[in-house]
């Protein structure tokens, strides 16, 4: 394997693990945003937003 062909390889895999990386990264948080969108129909709401008059317990 020539020089060239080894560092274009290398390029090629590090590029297509960042890309993975960030699609997967992306499509989580879609995921998450739809979990928190089902729950708080559901009647199901985060406790940090029952706090009143800004103190938490």
């Amino acid at each position: 394997m020539s020089h060239a062909a080894y560092v274009l390889s290398s390029y090629a895999v590090a590029v297509a693990t960042v890309v993975g990386l960030v699609l997967w990264v992306v499509g989580d948080g879609r995921a998450r945003q739809r979990e928190l969108k089902a729950l708080e129909a559901a009647g199901i709401r985060r406790r940090s937003a029952e706090a009143t008059g800004g103190e938490s317990t």
